[in-house]
């Protein structure tokens, strides 16, 4: 019996040494996306979106977004990633969460928001950068927005370079506004607190 609990008390340890590090105390945590175009800095905005935060963060620390692709770019509106591997699989999504939209942030060029579908609760791992200034997708009376957590703090040439990038529709996907040749996020990395 002793053992057993010698064991139980060995793996309850080992676990919590495993858990991931989001950097639950730092307000305004950075990310560099490192791109096949080039690097983009982000810094988050955890006072007026902590649970998009927290979402994004655990992806990015598990390595989730490494070696995935920009699948959407619609010159003037959005670039698009976080759901697809390079062979166009779709990757695997964690629990959806709470719509933050209502948080003050605007869909604003260079900020970064979460897509999702028309359920307004309903984003998971994909994310998107605004390349103009897009209100309608903040939130009003009568909807809810797509909630915006964060803002290009370097590296917006970068992402001015995705913007314009020539698209089509993808066979395979049958999904419009693809990149012809494909904008790769090689690694996203939460910076050390400053």
């Amino acid at each position: 019996m002793l053992r057993w609990i010698s064991a139980l008390i060995f793996l309850c340890i080992s676990h919590s040494s495993l858990a991931i590090d989001i950097q639950p105390d730092t307000l305004y945590p950075q990310v560099e996306f490192d791109t096949s175009l080039g690097k983009i800095v982000v810094e988050l905005d955890r006072t007026r979106a902590p649970i998009t935060v927290d979402n994004f963060l655990t992806y990015v620390v598990k390595g989730e977004y490494d070696n995935t692709i920009f699948h959407r770019v619609i010159s003037d509106f959005v670039v698009q990633g976080g759901g697809l591997n390079p062979k166009l699989d779709e990757l695997p999504a964690g629990k959806p969460i709470v719509n933050e939209s209502g948080n003050g942030l605007t869909n604003s060029m260079g900020t970064i928001a979460m897509a999702r579908d028309n359920d307004p609760h309903s984003a998971t791992r994909q994310f998107y950068f605004n390349v103009a200034d897009n209100t309608k997708l903040d939130p009003s009376k009568r909807r809810w927005g797509y909630a915006v957590f964060g803002e290009v703090i370097e590296g917006k040439p970068v992402l001015e370079a995705m913007a314009v990038v020539e698209t089509t529709t993808n066979a395979k996907l049958n999904w419009p506004d693809f990149p012809v040749t494909p904008i790769i996020l090689k690694s996203a990395k939460l910076l050390p607190k400053k």
